[in-house]
């Protein structure tokens, strides 16, 4: 079965840190980017980060550029966000989705519609 374990969630207050996991299993892990994306209540899915697994190479959202920091473990198939001087404003649940590689993801990383797999999400909350 392929799963998509996302844990780390919590409340902060604004200024402060949180460490997202994403533990990934069912389909090979060093094929795919693994990417956060956040959903506000209200609001539009938002891609904020992707890695690829094989060679490591990131793409950040505007919103959380110098402030989010992604990063994997090829040995544990795990992919992190280290989130930063969190804002009231990043207040949303967010999952970790694989997105199929072989051809590159520099343009579709930002398009949740371009997943394959999604995980469960997990909430962060960031009080002001």
């Amino acid at each position: 079965d392929v799963q998509l374990q996302a844990s780390g969630g919590g409340l902060v207050q604004a200024g402060g840190s949180l460490r997202l996991s994403c533990r990934v299993s069912g389909f090979p892990f060093d094929d795919y980017a693994i990417g956060w994306v956040r959903q506000a209540p209200g609001k539009e899915r938002e891609a904020v980060a992707c890695i690829g697994v094989s060679d490591g190479t990131t793409y950040y959202s505007d919103s959380v550029k110098g402030r989010f920091t992604i990063s994997r473990d090829n040995a544990k198939n795990t992919v992190y966000l280290q989130m930063n001087s969190l804002k009231p404003e990043d207040t949303a649940i967010y999952y970790c989705a694989g997105q199929y590689n072989i051809l590159g993801f520099r343009i579709t990383w930002a398009r949740p519609a371009r997943y394959d797999y999604w995980g469960q999400g997990t909430l962060v909350t960031v009080s002001s």
